[in-house]
């Protein structure tokens, strides 16, 4: 009995050994998954990292590419695109001027009443319309019937008092997002088309001179004062109520910036010198690279991958079409090398771009609102991160630990971005003189501001306004103002439409 008793003893605790031995075994493959996933944290920090002195060289890069790009065509990845906009709105500009803002598969049609000299835009109204996905890859004349109908109907149904006097025309700025040549203030020619439309028959023509012939169809009494870039726009609707403002970002899907340049510092304009002595700059800042961005393996791939690689690189680590890509790519391979998410790869995990949000056709599309979304949670235990990886992801159950893990890798991704956007903006200051102060004390630098990234994600636009002040030093720093410019690609449109009226001397 006794012999029995000790026989089973030994083989319990030999059964006890062996499971022991498979819950360390797992407890130690556990530990060092963890530390693989830290260890891959750590790398991405390391080679996302942007102390000072590397962001005074893009800044520095910034300069060198702008100077380049003002010289010729082509001399740089910086387009630095003439505008044709001398004349920016001084905050007096009375009457009724509308806009057209085409920027992809929705467009708008706004009208906007100035208030002369008080500065103020007394009543404003838009409509909206989707494009029907067969016109976006038809006929020109098919698109700008379309645009010019919906025109019409907005026109026709608009109060009396309205009404243009006697002997005018109605005017319209027309800001037209796609890449163009511009010839003039209002007319420029389509080099080609993106966001999904593929119409052949309007590549290398006027766009203006399209739109013109449409609202001749239909009967409309109006005429196109401006043709503008939303960037233009944005710096347009910032002078309007604050004179100071001299440079202009947008921070939402994609990226760009303008700025007022001396036409004297344009060696490429060959045109008389315009009365204001200044022309505004489209600098296309998106297309900038320099050796000194901090890029990584994962920036490199999405590149490779992307619809236009080797383009546009200063964007994708910037804007926020690729923010919560790049974050997507770091979860996926700690996924697959240390199972953060557990023994199988997240399916969804795999997919391309997963981390962004639906089109919002009033407000500039912006991507990221998952990213920021897990980023600004504060909540104990990180309640928010937990539900965008179920509810995007599918990805259930996850431990504290890795919602941190993610919250960090957010910061990182962030933070890069916002400090590289901070370093291109003192690369304008410093190309327009003012990044050093006078005699007369600081000059006040207002830059208007405008995007989904920087209104809606404000981890990201605290850093990259702290950033700036960093940078240019506590005697600069005071005179930085930054100033939310909302709407610049359609309150903008009408402005240029109003500071460039062929009747602006009646008035």
């Amino acid at each position: 009995m006794k012999k029995a008793t000790v026989g089973a003893m030994v083989v319990g605790t030999a059964a006890t050994v062996a499971v022991v031995a498979v819950v360390l075994r797992h407890r130690m493959g556990k530990s060092s998954k963890w530390e693989r996933a830290r260890a891959i944290l750590k790398e991405f920090e390391e080679k996302c990292a942007t102390p000072d002195g590397k962001l005074k060289q893009v800044a520095d890069a910034m300069t060198v590419e702008m100077h380049a790009g003002l010289a010729s065509e082509g001399g740089s990845k910086l387009k630095m695109l003439i505008s044709y906009v001398d004349n920016l709105p001084t905050g007096n500009e009375g009457g009724v001027f509308y806009a057209l803002d085409l920027g992809g598969t929705n467009f708008r049609v706004l009208r906007v009443q100035l208030g002369g000299k008080d500065g103020s835009i007394v009543h404003q109204e838009f409509a909206e319309a989707s494009i029907p996905p067969n016109l976006m890859v038809g006929t020109s004349e098919a698109l700008f019937d379309y645009i010019a109908a919906e025109l019409a109907k907005f026109v026709a149904e608009e109060e009396e008092k309205f009404h243009p006097p006697p002997g005018r025309h109605r005017e319209l700025g027309f800001t037209f997002s796609f890449p163009i040549m511009q010839t003039s203030i209002n007319s420029g020619t389509l080099i080609r088309w993106t966001k999904g439309f593929s119409i052949d028959d309007t590549v290398g023509k006027d766009v203006v001179a399209e739109l013109t012939k449409a609202m001749q169809r239909r009967e409309i009494d109006m005429r196109v004062s401006a043709l503008v870039n939303d960037t233009v726009g944005t710096l347009a609707g910032g002078r309007f109520t604050n004179k100071d403002v001299s440079i202009a970002v947008i921070l939402g899907t994609g990226t760009n910036a303008a700025y007022v340049e001396r036409a004297q510092a344009i060696p490429k304009w060959h045109g008389p010198l315009p009365k204001s002595g200044e022309m505004v700059i489209n600098m296309e800042w998106g297309n900038f690279r320099s050796s000194h961005l901090p890029l990584t393996e994962y920036d490199h791939a999405m590149d490779t991958d992307s619809l236009n690689p080797g383009e546009q690189i200063f964007e994708k680590i910037c804007s926020g079409m690729y923010l919560g890509e790049i974050l997507r790519r770091v979860l996926l391979r700690m996924a697959e090398e240390a199972g953060i998410f557990g023994e199988e790869v997240p399916p969804k995990l795999k997919n391309s771009f997963i981390l962004r949000c639906s089109h919002n056709s009033y407000k500039k599309l912006y991507r990221t609102p998952e990213m920021s979304a897990m980023h600004h949670d504060t909540s104990s235990d990180l309640r928010v991160v937990g539900d965008k990886l179920k509810d995007i992801l599918e990805i259930s159950n996850t431990s504290l630990k890795t919602r941190r893990l993610v919250v960090e890798l957010c910061n990182i991704v962030a933070t890069r971005g916002a400090r590289l956007a901070a370093a291109g903006i003192l690369g304008i200051i410093k190309k327009m003189g003012k990044d050093a102060p006078r005699e007369s004390g600081s000059e006040k630098i207002v830059v208007a501001m405008d995007g989904g990234l920087y209104e809606h994600y404000t981890e990201y636009s605290k850093c990259l306004e702290n950033t700036l002040i960093e940078l240019l030093g506590k005697e600069m720093a005071t005179g930085i103002v930054f100033k939310h410019a909302n709407d610049g690609s359609g309150i903008g449109a009408a402005l240029l439409a109003a500071s460039n009226s062929v009747y602006v001397e009646d008035k």
